[in-house]
């Protein structure tokens, strides 16, 4: 059961139709463009072609010619940065460069003031910036116009980036509301199985206790079936145990101070007895220095246990399983080893989510849900730490060292016991 795979082939084609859209919009954002180009080109050349019929009129002429049709031409430029030159450089008029340094190249022109430092280098730092642009004045009639690209082909230039910006962050947010809403519904479809799970345990065992209990009183004196009865006795109580497991997930579980060293060991003891004879375990001494961490033992035992169970599965029957337990700064990290099959480097990640799984019977929530209890629960950390197929794998869980220890507990331990800081 691996949907994984199909979710991220629609993300690959989500991917595609996105950037499919960005290209269109590319193309459509320069097509518009070099349009504008050309007719912003076309505007600046009648703009010359209007200054060029003006300047040709002598002062006898004006009296009987209307400039109405070429003011109107210089006039409705309102978009198109213009500057005016002779053919030494000399700046005598611009248009739609500000409203101060068009009036102050007006006054220039036509009352002969001298221009500002500032405006003069301003504008000349301009043309040069066309010049190297490529760009080529247009003549009229011994003077030079030069023209720059306007504010609307600029910010058409800059739209696609915009566009892709704004399309990206909408799929970015939207893709987090979306997986907040999902992980939401499968937290909640986990926790209600959970608690069926741990409802519909409670009669079989209530009934099986009652059993045992009729069996103790008929053959009292039968030592053979009284052993097999304690036996049954201890699966129970582990039921019962699995029971109280599944009705804590989606609540907020007590978590106490605990050393893990005994936590870890009797997870093995539970454990070992149920491997098959060829797999070998070998864990830290339960006797060993104390070492206290914050848990709800319930939770942390399925956690170790189902880590556990996934490695005997792994070894098919034969092989070793390990666990060592350090300090890094104020963290206790638990390492879980063993000589499996090993996982692929690429499914370090993937293995935690719900639905992966590479058997043939299960539901691949396993380590899904021990994510969950250690992250969540614990506010810890649980991930593969190193594994390749045919190597094994090792697993590491790492949880915040216990800060306070009340006195009972610094003594349950013998004399070797200590908290260590």
């Amino acid at each position: 059961m691996n949907i994984y795979g199909q979710k991220s082939g629609w993300r690959i084609y989500l991917a595609i139709f996105g950037l499919i859209i960005v290209a269109v919009s590319l193309y459509f954002s320069n097509h518009l463009a070099k349009e504008l180009r050309v007719s912003e080109r076309q505007q600046a050349e009648n703009v010359a072609s209007a200054y060029l019929a003006i300047s040709d009129v002598d002062d006898e002429e004006a009296q009987y010619v209307d400039f109405t049709f070429f003011s109107n031409v210089l006039n409705t430029n309102k978009t198109i940065p213009l500057i005016i030159t002779d053919e030494r450089d000399n700046i005598f008029w611009t248009k739609n460069f500000g409203e101060a340094i068009d009036m102050e190249t007006y006054m220039h022109s036509t009352e002969g003031t001298e221009l500002r430092e500032s405006t003069e280098k301003y504008l000349r730092e301009e043309m040069q910036k066309l010049r190297e642009s490529g760009f080529t004045p247009i003549n009229a009639s011994g003077n030079y116009i030069w023209y720059k690209e306007s504010k609307v082909l600029t910010q058409l230039e800059y739209f696609p980036l915009v566009q892709f910006l704004l399309i990206a962050a909408f799929v970015f947010f939207g893709y987090l509301g979306i997986n907040a809403a999902r992980r939401s519904e499968q937290n909640r479809v986990w926790v209600g199985m959970a608690k069926e799970t741990a409802h519909q345990l409670g009669t079989p065992i209530s009934a099986i206790i009652a059993w045992m209990e009729h069996l103790k009183i008929i053959r009292e004196n039968d030592r053979e079936v009284l052993g097999v009865v304690d036996e049954l006795g201890k699966d129970i109580r582990r039921l019962e145990l699995v029971a109280e497991r599944f009705s804590k997930i989606g609540s907020e579980p007590k978590l106490e101070p605990i050393n893990v060293f005994k936590e870890l060991d009797g997870c093995r003891s539970y454990m070992e007895v149920r491997a098959p004879r060829k797999v070998s375990f070998h864990f830290p001494d339960a006797n060993a220095e104390a070492l206290f961490v914050d848990i709800n033992p319930p939770l942390f035992d399925w956690v170790v246990e189902n880590l556990l169970r996934n490695a005997l599965d792994a070894m098919e029957g034969k092989g070793k399983i390990g666990a060592e337990i350090y300090q890094e700064g104020d963290q206790v990290c638990i390492d879980l080893w063993d000589t499996g099959k090993g996982i692929p480097s690429n499914k370090f990640k993937t293995v935690f989510q719900p639905g992966f799984t590479t058997k043939k019977r299960g539901w691949g929530l396993g380590l899904s849900l021990a994510k969950r209890i250690i992250e969540e629960y614990h506010r810890g950390k649980i991930f593969v730490k190193k594994s390749a197929p045919g190597e094994g794998t090792t697993f590491t869980i790492r949880l915040p060292k216990s800060k306070n220890i009340p006195t009972s507990k610094q003594n349950v331990q013998g004399p070797r016991a200590a908290i260590v800081s």
